[in-house]
């Protein structure tokens, strides 16, 4: 969930790292008095997403600059179109520009690829979700997106959910563990609340994962027809995953397969932010 304390943190970190001693160009260049107006306008089509974090980036380096928003996250947006008008000290705007555009543009541009993977697969029961391969300290922002674009979120971290992995697994392997006591053994120690999910590369393995009890079993980078088969295995018992080899090209024949979730780290560790900018309106000359 992104919560005002994190947005707060995230802009006075990034601001630290843009501007540690002030904006020498701004403070050299442009009168103290000096007010600006400006839009934040869309260069190309898409869905938006980072207003807060926008106000928030400006208001941080001058709580005297005024951002009226004009589209709100998840609005899909076309090129040309406002989607907000600035105005405060020229000096302040400036220095809150390349900040406040960063972070919008990523945010948009996880928000129109989210946006993309879910229509290519409307009409089907599959889910959208995003992974942990987001960028260090900026998780809960990138996960926001995804939620804007009509996507949904995997754990948030390390410490919501118990996920073993194709590493886990040879760990416990290598050390002559069987799987099936091993998930039933754990199963007794969590507690009722906590989501047990099992990462599978075969489908000899999908029998463990059922029957130590596994609320939902991950199939990684299978087969169309090995997805299909797996899915008609588990016949409900447990809540299905796809994972590996997940694109725009690929993502619809998966969905068809009948699995309830596809997870895409392309969605925060591939994406092409989107397009905007910030332009100062010019007064009229008389």
């Amino acid at each position: 969930m992104l919560t005002r304390r994190l947005i707060t943190d995230a802009v006075a970190t990034a601001l630290a790292e843009d501007a540690p001693w002030g904006d020498v160009t701004a403070e050299y260049v442009l009168p103290a008095d000096a007010t600006a107006a400006a839009a934040l306008v869309a260069r190309a089509d898409g869905v938006f997403c980072g207003a807060d974090v926008v106000v928030e980036t400006f208001r941080q380096v001058d709580p005297r600059t005024q951002v009226v928003l004009e589209a709100l996250d998840g609005e899909t947006v076309a090129a040309g179109q406002r989607l907000a008008s600035v105005r405060g000290p020229a000096r302040g705007m400036l220095t809150a520009e390349r900040v406040a555009l960063n972070f919008a543009q990523r945010m948009s541009g996880i928000a129109t690829l989210t946006s993309r993977y879910v229509q290519a697969v409307a009409g089907t029961a599959a889910r959208i979700v995003d992974t942990r391969k987001t960028t260090p300290g900026l998780r809960a922002l990138e996960k926001h997106a995804v939620v804007a674009g009509g996507g949904a979120n995997h754990r948030f971290g390390l410490s919501d959910a118990v996920m073993l992995k194709d590493n886990h697994l040879a760990v416990l392997q290598d050390g002559g563990t069987d799987l099936v006591e091993a998930l039933r053994a754990l199963r007794r120690r969590l507690g009722h609340t906590v989501h047990l999910e099992v990462e599978i590369d075969r489908l000899d393995q999908l029998d463990a994962a059922l029957e130590g009890g596994a609320d939902t079993i991950m199939l990684d980078n299978f087969s169309v027809e090995d997805l299909t088969e797996g899915v008609r295995r588990v016949g409900g018992r447990a809540v299905v995953e796809a994972s590996g080899g997940v694109d725009l090209t690929t993502v619809a024949g998966i969905a068809r397969t009948g699995v309830d979730v596809i997870s895409a780290g392309a969605l925060t560790h591939s994406v092409t932010a989107l397009d905007l900018a910030l332009d100062v309106v010019l007064a009229p000359r008389s």
